[in-house]
């Protein structure tokens, strides 16, 4: 479907984007750009006005329903009803976005924070989200807005144009679409993410992998990098503690391997519930096998919070077996997450074993990769390496 073209523009406003938690950043000066001929606006939270604009894959029905196409879910809305995401709505028959331009958090953190530690090390990204999720993790660290309606929570108007030019002003070579789901919010995304590239500005997605096949490869053309959050390897954990299914985000990883894009891999170990050694192995061994022993899998720890709070957080000793599950499975780059200081934080060579990338929490001590190879054997190192748009 073919969305609303620009017909307006609005007057210079001084943004001071406040999103839940530490996800607060006050914005420099934007122009912010307004759309309109797709419906009534829409007043959020913060007092602004938000445009609907025409979402990108979905199909009519009788009676004026319509069929999302853009997730696994294939919601079926009635008029004037909105999906499970609830930030889009059928007005007569006509699907639209409610979060175009809509960001509730805008921040520049370092690359790894994401993570990504085989995409442009030590370089800053800027991060950007809008409000809404389709699923709905009983661990979500950010469910303040991501399992709101845009309504409910503080955002700004900032159109692609505007995300591109504060990656400019920040000196920062990525665009990162965090915190919330991206997918529901994939048309801002996929316009953001034309105009960075046009720009010299790379985009990468930290997604839970919930989307359908041909949404997928169409924003993977302006894309330099994925992160799928794995979320388990049970279909009981996905529908039991996430609302969603494990099938779907298989099929996304596998789909992202054809295409040749570059993706890591980040699983939330929750005491429990995913920990076990069996469905670790099971998922290592499926990884290696499916997408081959060069992908990172990063094992990051647990700490209680939205409806999970009456589990510790993971032990260590437990990250550090799914590591060491991760290297016997043969995958060559396997992290400890969310432990500062842990030697699973760092990039070892798989030639010669020396480390290539020393960190400390998000910061890079020490990188050796030269040319995308080892210096000390030139046994290459996969990733991306440098900026090439």
């Amino acid at each position: 479907m073919k969305r609303s073209k620009t017909v307006s523009r609005r007057e210079f406003v001084k943004a001071g984007i406040t999103a839940a938690g530490a996800l607060y950043l006050g914005c420099p000066d934007v122009l912010a750009a307004s759309e309109s001929a797709a419906g009534a606006v829409i007043t959020g939270k913060s007092g602004g006005e938000f445009t609907p604009y025409e979402a990108m894959f979905y199909k009519k029905l009788e009676d004026a329903r319509v069929e999302c196409q853009l997730c696994p879910r294939e919601c079926k809305i009635a008029d004037l009803e909105r999906g499970y995401c609830g930030v889009r709505e059928n007005r007569g028959g006509t699907y639209y976005t409610l979060v175009h331009s809509r960001a509730c958090a805008l921040h520049v953190d370092p690359i790894e924070k994401k993570p990504f530690f085989h995409y442009l090390p030590g370089t800053p990204a800027v991060s950007v989200a809008t409000a809404g999720c389709n699923v709905e993790c009983k661990f979500c660290q950010n469910w303040q807005i991501s399992q709101f309606r845009p309504e409910q929570v503080n955002s700004m108007k900032l159109t692609p144009s505007d995300i591109v030019e504060h990656a400019k002003r920040s000196h920062s070579p990525t665009i990162a679409y965090t915190y919330t789901e991206p997918v529901v919010f994939y048309e801002f995304m996929y316009d953001t993410a034309r105009a960075a590239r046009q720009e010299g500005i790379t985009s990468v997605v930290v997604s839970n992998g919930y989307i359908k096949e041909e949404p997928l490869v169409e924003l993977c053309k302006h894309l330099d990098a994925v992160k799928i959050d794995l979320k388990a390897f049970t279909e009981e954990f996905y529908k039991d503690t996430c609302s969603g299914s494990l099938k779907p985000v298989l099929e996304t990883l596998v789909t992202l391997k054809k295409l040749g894009m570059w993706f890591e891999i980040v699983v939330l170990i929750v005491p429990t519930l995913n920990d076990s050694e069996k469905e670790l192995k099971e998922m290592c061994t499926w990884v290696c096998e499916e997408l081959g022993p060069d992908v990172p899998i990063h094992f990051s720890r647990f700490h209680p919070t939205y409806k999970i709070t009456n589990l510790p957080p993971t032990p260590v000793r437990t990250l550090e077996m799914a590591r060491r599950i991760a290297q016997e499975a043969g995958l060559n780059f396997a992290y400890v997450g969310n432990v500062p200081g842990h030697e699973g934080e760092h990039t070892y060579c798989p030639g010669c074993k020396e480390m290539v990338i020393k960190r400390v929490g998000y910061t890079i001590v020490k990188n050796t990769i030269l040319n995308g190879k080892c210096q000390n054997c030139e046994h290459p190192i996969a990733g991306v390496w440098d900026l090439k748009v």
